[in-house]
């Protein structure tokens, strides 16, 4: 059981280290500028685009629950695969988020398509 929980934990810990700074430990966001991971529709709509996002980083405007984001996103280029797989498990899985799990592969195949 233990052996299950380990790659949560390090996504926890991994958001912590990179994500949280913005978005903060409860994924709510920072009002206007930085969008809300709690509870975001983008998660679901947009799941395609998420691994490309944590690697490359976004420059455009988004939209998350209807309110517009236009607030530069840094890119992680140094995460591996599996850190970000780790990351968007942990992510989509919390703060009453409950969305499909990422597969490794799955991942891989769409990081290939950043551009």
């Amino acid at each position: 059981m233990a052996c299950e929980r380990q790659p949560y934990q390090s996504g926890a810990r991994l958001y912590k280290t990179h994500c949280a700074n913005c978005h903060m430990d409860n994924g709510e966001g920072l009002g206007a500028l930085i969008p809300p991971l709690a509870g975001a529709d983008y998660l679901v709509n947009h799941r395609d685009e998420l691994p490309c996002l944590i690697r490359k980083g976004i420059q455009d405007t988004i939209v998350v629950n209807g309110k517009m984001y236009a607030e530069k996103m840094p890119a992680n280029e140094a995460l591996s695969d599996v850190q970000i797989t780790n990351i968007l498990n942990y992510i989509n899985n919390s703060w009453g988020n409950k969305n499909p799990a990422f597969q490794l592969e799955t991942l891989r195949e769409m990081l290939k398509k950043c551009q």
